[in-house]
Order: C-alpha cells, then structure tokens, then sequence
C-alpha cells in the first residue's frame, strides 16, 4: 500500500462575500425595527400627553370647585406657547401636567383664556399639543371636551 500525500487541510472559515451578505441583512432588519420601534415609542408619548392633558380638565374641575372661576389657574399670557419647564405658570393642577409634557418632548402647548384675561375673570381655558405619531392635535378645556383631530386649534378658553 503505497501513501499518498495528503492534500492541505481544507481552511476553515468565512470568505468576504459571506461576511457582507449577514452584515447587509443585520442591517436591514436594524431599520425595520428601529422604525417600528420609534413608532411605538411616539404613540407612548402621544397617550402619556393626553393623560397629562386630561389630569389638567380634572385639575381644573377642583380649582374651580374651590375658586368659583379659573383665574389664575393658568398664569401667562393669552394666548400663550408654552415651550419651556419655565413657562408652566400657575396652579399646580397646570403646572405639573405641563412641565410633564415639555419634559417628554413635545416642543410647545397652545394655551387659551376666556374673560377678561388668564389672570383675572378667567371664566374657561383650552390647553392643545401636536401629537408625535401622527401629527393630530390633542385638546382639552374647561368644558371637559377633548377633541382629537387634524388642524384642531385652542382659541378663547375652547378647542375646535
């Protein structure tokens, strides 16, 4: 029996090719889930925004219980954009849903007073935010009504 020589041992491992095949495919299905995921994320935020926006009707309920009016429940001008933690003036019915909402993103709050002015004879306000996932505007007022539509506005205490 006469020995042969062996061929070289075959090489064991990944070729180029192979490589930028799995990394290309890792990097699509990364933007697939980082959109999904981003949605979702945004539509957190969107219902995190209306029970804040919410928590300030029932706010403003109590307030108005105790105060016979919403003078001063809202401190700022009117009409007002609120853009900052620092422009959430008033009870801190508004004020802690407000700063909550700025804090989560969402860049300015329209506010609206009825009466004389939001500090004085306030008889109703409005507070709106665009929402994130799909650009609707979220409102609320005093009235209790939350209207939840495209190109929604906050004028005079009311949301239309």
């Amino acid at each position: 029996m006469q020995k042969g020589i062996n061929p070289a041992p075959a090489k064991k491992g990944f070729t180029i090719i192979e490589l930028l095949v799995v990394v290309s495919i890792i990097a699509v299905l990364t933007g697939i889930v980082l959109v999904n995921v981003t949605i979702y994320i945004n539509r957190g935020k969107d219902s995190a925004a209306k029970g804040n926006l919410s928590s300030m009707v029932t706010n403003g309920a109590v307030f108005y219980g105790t105060s016979g009016n919403y003078t001063n429940f809202f401190t700022g001008t009117n009409p007002a954009t609120i853009t900052t933690t620092a422009d959430c003036a008033g009870d801190n019915g508004f004020v802690r849903p407000c700063q909550a909402l700025i804090s989560a993103g969402y860049t300015s709050i329209d506010v609206s007073c009825a009466g004389t002015s939001c500090t004085s004879g306030t008889t109703g306000w409005c507070a709106m935010v665009t929402k994130k996932a799909d650009t609707n505007t979220f409102c609320v007022d005093s009235s209790g009504s939350k209207i939840d539509k495209p190109a929604g506005s906050c004028a005079s205490g009311v949301c239309s």
